[in-house]
């Protein structure tokens, strides 16, 4: 898979995952893929499994992504994850072997008042 189809293939997942299509949403994934969310400890493996667990999800979510960016076989994507309109900056490093998701990690940094003391060399992200 080149890099232009690997891309192809992040704007395909994102986008179904936005849509809560979890078919099209795990295509990307190998299937012994492991994901892991360092924050809560949770390492989650194979393709199935990761499915399950996002389609047992009870909140409503929305995925907004800001940019995607790699090459090769390292592909990282910077994303805002809602749910239930409370937003979470995201980041997702995925590494792919043959074409396909074989370790992903996800991070997830919540939303916090802007420092005073930087005020004036500040300008808000829209």
């Amino acid at each position: 898979m080149d890099e232009s189809e690997i891309r192809e293939a992040l704007n395909r997942h994102w986008a179904a995952s936005d849509a809560n299509d979890f078919e099209v949403e795990h295509e990307i994934y190998r299937e012994n893929a492991l994901l892991e969310y360092p924050q809560s400890g949770e390492r989650i493996r194979g393709r199935r499994n990761i499915q399950a667990s996002r389609a047992a999800q009870p909140n409503s979510k929305r995925f907004k992504v800001r940019r995607i960016i790699g090459m090769g076989d390292l592909w990282v994507t910077e994303f805002i994850l809602e749910y239930d309109g409370r937003p979470s900056h995201s980041v997702s490093v995925m590494e792919f072997v043959d074409g396909k998701v074989a370790r992903e990690t996800q991070y997830f940094a919540d939303p916090f008042e802007p420092g005073p003391s930087r005020a004036r060399w500040v300008e808000p992200i829209g």
